[in-house]
């Protein structure tokens, strides 16, 4: 029979707090799960950005009760794709998307994080998750199970440890998984800006010299900015004063939705490539940006995370209702099968985009601006893209389709 012994995830945010209920509907209340994570002391979360949660990623928060608890969703109705020097006078659009994967499913919706985060940590305490305030600050990893040590002197037996500790993860550090990958010297400027006429949950993407300046609809006539430039000119622009920040904003943003003004202080985030070397180690499985971390230019980060909890918690639900330990490694081997690849795939893609997009080429830019235009002119090759942005092609995990486990 299956060991009884606890999982216990390190992270309580996106991922770790959707891998714990996805564990709790597939096991049931027998094996406890845990999660720890000292932000879980700071609620209601303050999180000021917002995220695309793609039709796939809205499936299985929808099949785990918390879609229903999140407020203030935008339907991202359709999309446009702009392609342009900082000083044209015109963009000319050269991609556009219908924003539906089924008939009246966008294929995507922005969330603010905070939103999110709250409706999480909601339904886990409904669901007797056990939230705990504190950091995993080691584990002995054996053959037979893992004792996990925490903080604040709690002590877990485990079958199962979980990273779902972000970008630097200390849980892989010490596991001795290194990363391979680079740094873009580029920083993502993230900033809310208010805006005089209505999106009408229009996104836009605007490929400039810089890089990708993308405008995400929030619920009002507000949206979200995920803005590329080089970490010199990032850490220049988030420093300059109000009016001076209005002006470098204004020449990006354009006035197509009237008057715009900034209703957070913009932060600049650094943004790189990395991928694990390994998405697993004994009795331990990494999720999330403790795995991989992709450029922001196609919006997957923290849906390629949510894919990793999806399969995750699916071969892990399979294997202790066949009364396989599920912390053992040719299980885990399982998840990293089925998921290392993809995340690697979904990494060349995107640093191949970066490369394309964020340049001054001229030859570049008409070859990206004529295959723009054959992608635009073909319904099933754009038809293609958008079941790929939503998280719907390729092996798609149970949740991900709306399915219970």
């Amino acid at each position: 029979m299956a060991t009884q012994r606890s999982i216990v995830i390190c992270g309580g945010a996106f991922a770790g707090l959707a891998l714990a209920l996805a564990f709790r509907q597939g096991l049931g209340a027998d094996i406890p799960v845990v999660v720890a994570d000292p932000a879980l002391a700071a609620r209601p979360s303050r999180d000021p950005r917002a995220t695309a949660i793609v039709a796939a990623c809205r499936r299985l928060f929808e099949t785990l009760g918390v879609w229903e608890k999140v407020s203030d969703s935008q339907a991202i109705l359709d999309m446009v794709v702009t392609d342009s020097r900082l000083e044209d006078a015109t963009r000319p659009v050269f991609l556009t998307f219908a924003g539906e994967v089924e008939p009246g499913e966008p294929f995507a919706h922005m969330v603010e994080n905070r939103r999110l985060i709250d409706a999480l940590v909601e339904r886990a305490e409904a669901e007797g998750i056990d939230l705990r305030a504190t950091a995993v600050s080691t584990y002995d990893s054996r053959a037979d199970g893992v004792t996990v040590t925490l903080a604040d002197g709690g002590v877990i037996e485990a079958s199962l440890l979980v990273a779902a500790d972000g970008a630097r993860s200390k849980l892989r550090e010490r596991a001795g998984i290194a990363t391979h990958g680079w740094d873009y010297d580029q920083s993502g400027i993230v900033v809310t800006v208010g805006h005089e006429r209505d999106h009408h949950g229009r996104a836009e993407e605007h490929f400039l010299p810089a890089g990708p300046f993308a405008i995400l609809p929030l619920t009002g006539k507000r949206s979200s900015l995920v803005w590329t430039e080089t970490r010199v000119e990032a850490a220049r622009i988030t420093a300059l004063g109000e009016a001076e920040f209005h002006g470098e904003l204004e020449k990006r943003f354009g006035l197509h939705l009237g008057e715009i003004k900034a209703l957070d202080k913009p932060r600049a985030f650094p943004l790189g490539y990395f991928v694990a070397r390994s998405f697993i180690a004994e009795r331990l499985a990494l999720v999330g940006d403790a795995a991989h971390v992709i450029h922001p230019i196609a919006g997957q980060g923290l849906n390629m995370g949510l894919k990793d909890v999806a399969a995750l918690a699916e071969v892990v639900v399979d294997a202790a209702r066949l009364g396989i330990d599920p912390g053992q490694a040719d299980v885990l081997d399982r998840y990293q099968r089925w998921r290392r690849f993809d995340t690697m795939a979904m990494g060349v893609a995107t640093n191949s985009l970066n490369f394309l997009f964020s340049n001054e080429s001229t030859l570049l830019r008409t070859v990206r601006d004529i295959g723009l235009g054959l992608v635009d002119r073909a319904p099933p090759l754009k038809n293609l893209f958008i079941r790929q942005a939503a998280g719907l092609s390729g092996e798609v995990p149970r949740l991900l389709k709306g399915e219970a486990l």
